[in-house]
């Protein structure tokens, strides 16, 4: 690798077509969400949930009013008992989003169960009415429904994938009760269609551009600019949510330092220092799994924290980041071959102990490595 290609840079057109495609594929799904942005948007999707769950519930009563007043007599009580049944799934609703931290699939969940609860609700009373009656009805207090869900869909961080399918069911719920009330096929049924698949274009745009958005500053406020890597914050906040999560998975701690860092900036300059600290993160990003995290801890000193591991496997782990980083051979701006070897201290994470106490337990791993030869892997 030589360090002058690190700093050839595209053209702005290709930088932008680069940036458009690399956008659109982390929000048409969540795919290539990490798993640390995963959290991140399930605490986010809970809290819109828990919001708009708890207006759904205030505005309850009131959509009761237009019961009585839109439905015929004999309907009435079928939609009381609706109402009452859409109550408690909200209730429901709001008591699971208040246990869905850091868990993205209950949160996602929750979000499908709050915009499913008025659609059945809607379907319910379109099937109660008679065919002459059920325009009438839908005229007069419960058309919104399917424009309110469709709308809806823009408030929570779906992805391009999620939107489609709810705003898709939600359009054939719409078609169904047209066709049920002998409409679907006329102009103003075509216009209810065509109106509804406009506004799901909204919402998918409104998708696109908020979940871009929250993944550009999440990745700005929790990653090292450098290295692309968390930063510490993000890496402590992480294992935390990862901890509520899985609190019996086992995981072991790797701390990482660059030997003799300030003399490779000293003789080389720093701008080939800022070589060598990237070159490392992507031999990290190589040797980790997906589900591992990795952090530039500060200056030239990483973390890593693999999942679902014992010590010996962390150990074979941290031995192959060794033995990668003592075969590299980058050359300076001079031409100059430059190689470069990293010292590893690693600790298991107990499950009676914070991160902190861990991450001093592997410190002292690494002193001893640096203590000794460097260039060595030590583990507890």
């Amino acid at each position: 690798m030589n360090s002058q290609d690190t700093h050839s840079k595209p053209s702005p057109a290709e930088a932008l077509t680069r940036m458009s495609l690399s956008s659109l594929q982390d929000t048409l799904s969540n795919r290539r969400h990490s798993r640390d942005f995963a959290f991140a948007r399930g605490d986010f999707l809970r809290n819109r949930v828990m919001v708009v769950g708890a207006v759904f519930l205030v505005l309850l009563p009131l959509w009761s009013v237009i019961d009585w007043f839109a439905l015929p007599a004999d309907s009435t009580k079928m939609a009381l008992a609706a109402r009452l049944v859409m109550f408690a799934v909200l209730a429901l609703t709001l008591l699971l989003a208040q246990r869905s931290k850091a868990r993205l699939q209950l949160a996602r969940f929750t979000a499908g169960l709050l915009l499913a609860t008025p659609a059945v609700f809607y379907a319910v009373v379109m099937s109660t009415v008679t065919t002459g009656q059920a325009e009438t009805v839908s005229l007069a207090g419960y058309s919104f429904i399917p424009y309110m869900l469709v709308a809806m869909l823009a408030i929570f961080p779906f992805t391009l994938v999620e939107s489609s399918v709810l705003g898709g069911a939600i359009i054939l719920l719409e078609a169904w009760a047209l066709y049920a009330t002998g409409v679907l096929f006329s102009l103003s049924g075509l216009q209810a269609i065509w109106l509804l698949a406009a506004l799901l274009v909204i919402a998918l745009t409104s998708n696109y551009f908020q979940l871009a958005l929250m993944m550009r500053l999440y990745r700005e406020a929790t990653h090292d600019p450098l290295t692309g890597l968390l930063n510490r914050g993000a890496l402590v906040q992480s294992m935390e949510q990862y901890a509520l999560h899985a609190p019996d998975a086992g995981r072991c701690l790797l701390v990482m330092d660059l030997d003799h860092f300030k003399r490779i900036n000293d003789t080389h300059g720093h701008a080939f220092g800022d070589d060598i600290l990237r070159h490392f993160s992507g031999i990290l990003r190589r040797s980790l799994r997906p589900a591992d995290l990795a952090c530039r801890y500060g200056g030239e000193e990483f973390v890593a924290i693999l999942m679902d591991i014992d010590k010996e496997a962390a150990m074979a782990v941290a031995e192959d980041i060794r033995t990668q980083t003592e075969a590299s051979i980058l050359h300076n701006y001079d031409g100059q071959a430059v190689r470069y070897t990293v010292s590893i201290g690693v600790a298991s994470l107990h499950h009676d102990e914070t991160f902190q106490q861990a991450a001093m337990r592997a410190d002292h791993r690494l002193y001893e490595a640096k203590k000794s030869s460097r260039n060595r892997v030590v583990g507890v």
